[in-house]
């Protein structure tokens, strides 16, 4: 009997060359569809976020294609919990990456579990990552080959236990490469544009979406440089980022960026560039993938998605945190980001940003 692998589909190039290649090896494929709630069903809505009722119907085209058995599974209830989750970080003054939750609570939570029930050896996606093995045997999640499209600082989330059962086709391809071969496959979807917002953010508006699903918190407040003197008045600390230079509501004569948010008091810090670095950062809910260093040592960092992982070093702090010393002063380190530690190219583990550290 051939082994089964769940795998979840999104209706995106990426999810369906996954399926056919899964197919191709022989494997007994069972594709899955998560049914979020999130529409959007506009050419240009469709264009740039993925699980839309549209969406499901690209993947269902392509599961016939491949005569793969295909179900959508309602996981709304679920993904209100992400939702909620992005909405009150915001509101705690913090940067929520959802994409992390999301794999972590549904991809690789409640999609394995379904997997399980249906008698799966494997759940698999198609994330540009890769499981490779570590010079001690255990299995990492690896970076993508495809260094521009690599996901795999959102995977750093993923219990070690887990990483046996799971498989990324796509992993060691190229981008244009999984077109090309949608394309000889004759895949439906093979020239459909990648998803662009998160799924849930109509228009790309987080802000609107946080008012809209926190509406009665009242948030505007002050606006004020690193001296602590009065620049203006902002009408919620919810629409800024740690970093964020533009829609500062005041002007300036040289660029000046957010460098702290405070909710307690509703105010919002803004300095020179300079004012955003920081040595380091504390972490809390720190995932190991591999062995738990018994003192410092040494590792990359990667604070955010578009971030180039930097030498660093890494204490255990007890207690699932740890602290992270940069060779390098780092700008823009947001609490709420996730911080992902690699060894090479294989993750060590990740946790949540709690704080950045100054000195």
């Amino acid at each position: 009997m051939p082994e089964r692998v769940v795998l979840a589909m999104s209706g995106g190039v990426d999810s369906s060359v996954a399926a056919q290649l899964l197919k191709a090896d022989g494997y007994d494929v069972v594709g899955l569809f998560m049914r979020t709630g999130s529409h959007g069903e506009s050419e240009e809505r469709r264009a740039k976020t993925c699980c839309s009722v549209a969406d499901a119907l690209d993947a269902r085209r392509v599961a016939d294609r491949l005569d793969v058995p295909f179900y959508v599974l309602d996981f709304e209830e679920d993904f209100g919990r992400i939702q909620d989750y992005f909405a009150d970080e915001y509101l705690a003054g913090r940067t929520p990456n959802p994409c992390v939750m999301c794999n972590i609570w549904l991809k690789f939570g409640r999609l394995w579990e379904y997997g399980k029930q249906v008698g799966a050896d494997y759940v698999a996606t198609g994330h540009y990552a890769r499981i490779d093995r570590a010079p001690d045997g255990s299995p990492r999640v690896g970076r993508g080959r495809d260094l521009d499209k690599d996901q795999s600082y959102v995977l750093s989330g993923l219990a070690p236990e887990l990483l046996e059962r799971i498989k990324f086709p796509i992993g060691a391809m190229a981008k244009a490469d999984v077109r090309a071969l949608a394309k000889e496959h004759r895949l439906p979807v093979h020239d459909k544009p990648e998803s662009q917002e998160i799924c849930f953010v109509p228009d790309d508006d987080y802000l609107g979406f946080v008012r809209d699903r926190r509406p009665d918190r009242e948030t505007a407040g002050t606006l004020v440089d690193e001296h602590g003197a009065v620049l203006g008045e902002h009408s919620g600390f919810e629409k800024f980022t740690i970093g964020q230079r533009r829609g500062l509501g005041v002007a300036f004569g040289e660029p000046r960026y957010v460098v702290q948010i405070e909710p307690a008091t509703k105010t919002v810090t803004v300095g020179r560039r300079e004012a955003l670095a920081r040595t380091g950062l504390e972490a809390s809910r720190f995932n190991w993938q591999g062995p738990e260093p018994e003192g410092p040592a040494p590792c990359l960092a990667q604070i955010r998605a578009r971030h180039r992982a930097v030498p660093a070093t890494v204490e255990p702090l007890g207690e699932g945190r740890v602290r992270v010393r940069f060779e390098v002063p780092q700008p823009a380190v947001a609490p709420g980001q996730v911080v992902t530690l690699y060894q090479d190219d294989l993750v060590l583990g990740g946790g949540w940003i709690d704080r950045a550290v100054a000195d």
